[in-house]
């Protein structure tokens, strides 16, 4: 069910980050990224990782774990 209301600039962040992710993930031909060297070092996914906690809490900081 789709409500098509226009996104926040959380979301609109996230889909961004999406779309980098995916990009780097065919550039290095994983499906995941834990099955790239650069997992736990990698500045993209570091990107990606904040923009989804960010579209979480909406700019509020604090309050949410993992």
């Amino acid at each position: 069910m789709s409500t098509n209301k226009p996104l926040d600039k959380w979301e609109e962040a996230l889909e961004q980050q999406v779309k980098i992710l995916q990009e780097c993930q065919l550039k290095y031909n994983v499906k995941s990224c834990s099955k790239c060297d650069m997992f736990l070092k990698c500045p993209t996914r570091k990107q990606y990782i904040k923009a989804v906690y960010e579209s979480m809490n909406k700019g509020v900081s604090g309050g949410f774990e993992f």
